[in-house]
């Protein structure tokens, strides 16, 4: 049987992707395109967005994974919900061809379309990080990783070999950006937690290590303010190797060396390995007859428009992470607009509006938006902010980084709830229960349902995928 979606028989607005960009366009279009006779439809493999900058509380239990993520279904009633992901573009043509979960294809006609595909984690031929290594890009991994912590803590404090242990108690974050930051200053007051709950551990045990290529971390802060948050990262005991790179992680076996000039620097094993060095537009944007830059992201022209060598596209609307937006502030990098949410937000805003404009024969108002500053969080009371040049350090920066995205991700109801998680885990502490065998959902009933027989013990008549040694963990990148 087909699982193609019945379309509707509309003038439409395509989105390719359900993110920032194209979840907010898709909110301020859906009621005036449908008024209007025609159909918004978005194109995502997921049904729902994620608010990414949660993504380091969510591994860290601060926040609760599902509320990190705002519904497609529940807050856009008046659009076209197709999960698949968009394969190939014929502009010319006005036609899209997407590709469902079971490999069927289809093409979907557009009178406008949006490229708002996003990011991926950007990667380096290292060898072994592809089996051993997870990013911080999705819901998935952040859950991932905070079930690895949690769980290695855990079964490090009942190991009697002491290499195992080790391993098993060293955890490692490449990237010293942002998301880096975030991660392992969440991580390592997660860590803290249950171990503060388990009494064959203490911290003295556990090893974090944060490791940037270059010489100096989070380059959206003042140079103090870097040397400040390196400084207390230290004073929680956690190693900050600057200059330094992952050169191998084969078998979890991790080398780091000096940089430019490669000599090595340190040796040792760890069973979690974060990536969070560096994003890259979504490769859709290669694949698609549009104009990119070097980089592999998408022209665009300061009004939102896609745009080449011979002006502007007509009908084509690009913005966020997989475009080339100029920053009329005169702050970014390179002279366009850096990958953030903050950017993300207003840009979908303003590309609705020209967007409805351009159909009416109004006016386009090019994007221009100067940041504001800059916040991040590193666990419980401890954060720092950069807010109009004024430099904040610990407990201020740390309300003003939770005042920010509790306000900033969308929707009443996502705000409510993040918010009031985040009462409940002040009064009650951070809940650090490890949920297991989230990659083996039938384990249990199938062991259940054929039990093995004397003959054959190894057999318990569950699939091949299922099948574990007596308390062996999936660990986090391992293969399958």
């Amino acid at each position: 049987m087909s699982s193609k979606p019945q379309l509707q028989d509309r003038p439409r607005v395509l989105i390719v992707g359900g993110g920032y960009v194209g979840f907010y366009a898709a909110m301020r279009l859906q009621s005036k395109i449908k008024n209007a006779g025609g159909i918004v439809t978005v194109v995502d493999p997921l049904p729902y967005m994620t608010y990414q900058p949660f993504l380091p509380e969510v591994a860290g239990g601060n926040i609760e994974a599902r509320h990190s993520v705002v519904s497609h279904r529940r807050h856009l009633k008046d659009t076209e919900l197709i999960d698949g992901e968009v394969a190939s573009i014929d502009h010319k043509n006005r036609k899209a061809s997407v590709k469902l979960e079971d490999g069927e294809t289809f093409e979907i006609p557009y009178q406008d379309i949006i490229m708002s595909a996003g990011a991926q984690t950007k990667t380096f031929p290292i060898p072994g990080l592809a089996e051993n290594g997870i990013g911080l890009k999705t819901i998935e991994e952040a859950v991932a990783l905070r079930n690895q912590v949690l769980e290695k803590i855990e079964s490090g404090s009942m190991e009697s070999d002491d290499a195992v242990r080790r391993r098993a108690l060293t955890f490692v974050v490449v990237g010293g950006g942002f998301a880096g930051i975030e991660a392992i200053a969440e991580l390592e007051d997660l860590a803290r937690a249950a171990v503060r709950r388990n009494s064959r551990l203490t911290m003295k045990d556990v090893r974090f290590v944060l490791v940037e290529a270059m010489g100096r971390i989070m380059p959206e802060v003042t140079e103090e303010q870097a040397v400040g948050v390196v400084e207390h990262l230290r004073s929680r005991g956690i190693e900050v190797l600057l200059n330094t790179s992952l050169a191998s992680a084969v078998d979890g076996k991790l080398e780091l060396i000096s940089m430019p000039d490669k000599n090595p620097v340190d040796q040792f094993e760890t069973d979690t390995l974060v990536w969070t060095a560096g994003v890259q537009a979504n490769p859709l944007a290669k694949k698609s007859d549009f104009p990119v830059d070097e980089r592999g992201r998408i022209k665009a022209g300061t009004d939102l428009r896609i745009t080449g060598d011979d002006g502007p596209l007509e009908n084509a609307w690009t913005a966020g992470d997989v475009s080339a937006v100029p920053d009329l502030s005169g702050g970014g990098v390179g002279g366009y607009c850096v990958p953030n949410a903050q950017h993300a937000v207003r840009q979908a805003k303003r590309l609705a509006s020209n967007l409805l404009a351009s159909r009416e024969g109004g006016e386009l108002v090019d994007y221009k938006h100067s940041t504001i500053g800059v916040v991040a969080g590193f666990g419980l009371g401890k954060g720092v902010a950069n807010i109009y040049g004024r430099a904040l350090f610990g407990l201020p920066a740390w309300m003003m980084h939770r005042g920010y995205h509790g306000l900033a991700i969308p929707t009443f109801e996502r705000k409510a709830r993040v918010i009031s998680g985040w009462f409940w885990n002040m009064l009650l502490s951070r809940d650090t229960t490890q949920l297991e065998d989230l990659d083996r959902p039938r384990a249990a009933f199938r062991a259940a349902a054929n039990p093995p027989k004397k003959d054959d013990s190894e057999n318990d008549g569950g699939s091949k995928d299922d099948a574990k040694k007596p308390g062996e963990k999936t660990e986090v990148g391992a293969k399958k």
